[in-house]
C-alpha cells in the first residue's frame, strides 16, 4: 500500500509518507478549530438556521484548510508536494477551455 502512494504521489521514502499524513490530519484538526473560533465571533450557534450555517461552514471550512495544509506543511518541510497538490487539486475545479 505504501508503495502505492508512493508512485501516485511520486515521493521516495515511506517517511515522506508518515509526514504526508501527518500534516493532513494537522491539517483537518485545525481547520475545525478555527471555524468554531469563527463561528463563535460571529455569533453563530446552535440556534443558528442552517441557512446560515451551511454556507458560512463552506466559508470558513474550505479556505482556512487550504491555508493550514500550506502552512502544516511548509513547517514539516513539505511545502511543494502541499503547493502542487492544490494546484492539481484546483485544475479540477477549473474547467479548461478545449483547444
Amino acid at each position: 500500500m505504501l508503495e502505492k502512494l508512493k508512485q501516485r504521489w511520486g515521493i521516495n521514502s515511506s517517511f515522506q509518507i508518515i509526514i504526508i499524513l501527518l500534516v493532513f490530519s494537522i491539517t483537518g484538526s485545525a481547520a475545525v478549530y478555527v471555524k468554531k473560533f469563527i463561528f463563535q465571533w460571529l455569533g453563530i450557534n446552535a440556534d443558528t438556521s442552517l441557512w446560515i450555517k451551511i454556507p458560512m461552514y463552506i466559508l470558513t471550512i474550505i479556505p482556512s484548510y487550504q491555508i493550514l495544509l500550506l502552512v502544516f506543511g511548509f513547517l514539516l518541510g513539505q511545502f511543494q508536494f502541499f503547493y502542487n497538490f492544490q494546484r492539481k487539486s484546483f485544475g479540477r475545479f477549473i474547467k479548461k477551455k478545449a483547444q
